[in-house]
């Protein structure tokens, strides 16, 4: 059996740039759905949602019977939890608050195996296909796509050399704790924080790395890919379920 292909890996620096969105409902149902929409990827939260890896498993699962592709959002920095998450069968992963250079290298390291990296190796995985892939083992990380976010003034400083770090295919700039490190928390909107996100598009593109982002609605989606970025998420399940629900009920109720 051949070893997967990354989707997501392969158009990270595509034109048109790849559109997504999140999965924070820790329900495969809702999972699948999306993927069935039309997006190029679905963002599986692990950070900021119920998902453990039980669930985050489920969510996979669902996904790999849809055209899109899926990027695990760690909860940490944690090799132990890079490890069960990659046997379930993830590729692509974001690491959550990278701040050094020390930070990336050790989330790269967790997605390798040794003498390259970390990783404990599993004969038995839904990553290798049960062990059907042949050689798996040299070729895992062919197909694995390491995102590290840079979420903050501190990280931002430090953007050039972390994007150096060998084995970072990219990096996601985060709206809202940018927002929180320039004191204007949930404020994305706010002129510096915006301006934040167009100069850190601008030191992504120097540093030679294709960078994500978070947006809300369609019109900060085109001026972030005005910006440079090279692969934009909108909204999430909870989201576009909860406002269209409220939308709903003001017209019944007006």
């Amino acid at each position: 059996m051949e070893l997967p292909k990354n989707t997501f890996k392969r158009d990270l620096s595509r034109t048109p740039p790849m559109i997504g969105t999140w999965s924070m409902s820790a329900s495969p149902v809702m999972a699948e759905a999306l993927g069935c929409c039309g997006y190029d990827f679905v963002v599986l939260d692990m950070e900021h949602t119920p998902n453990d890896v039980p669930q985050a498993l489920s969510v996979l699962q669902a996904l790999a019977g849809t055209p899109a592709a899926c990027l695990t959002r760690l909860p940490w920095n944690d090799a132990v939890t890079v490890k069960r998450i990659l046997d379930c069968g993830a590729q692509s992963l974001m690491f959550p608050f990278i701040e050094s250079v020390e930070a990336a290298k050790a989330a790269v390291a967790a997605t390798r195996y040794p003498p390259r990296g970390i990783r404990g190796a599993a004969g038995m995985s839904r990553a290798s296909r049960f062990g059907a892939v042949e050689n798996y083992f040299s070729r895992a990380e062919e197909e694995i796509c390491v995102t590290l976010q840079v979420e903050t003034v501190e990280a931002l400083k430090c953007l050039p050399d972390i994007a150096a770090v060998e084995g970072v295919d990219s990096l996601f700039i985060g709206p809202s704790d940018i927002s929180a490190s320039l004191g204007l928390i949930g404020q994305i909107g706010h002129e510096t924080v915006q301006e934040t996100l167009v100069d850190a598009a601008k030191a992504c593109r120097a540093a030679g790395k294709p960078c994500g982002i978070l947006v809300s609605d369609a019109a900060m989606a085109r001026r972030m890919i005005e910006a440079g970025y090279s692969w934009i998420s909108i909204g999430s399940d909870l989201t576009m379920a909860t406002s269209r629900a409220r939308e709903t009920l003001v017209q019944l109720r007006d």
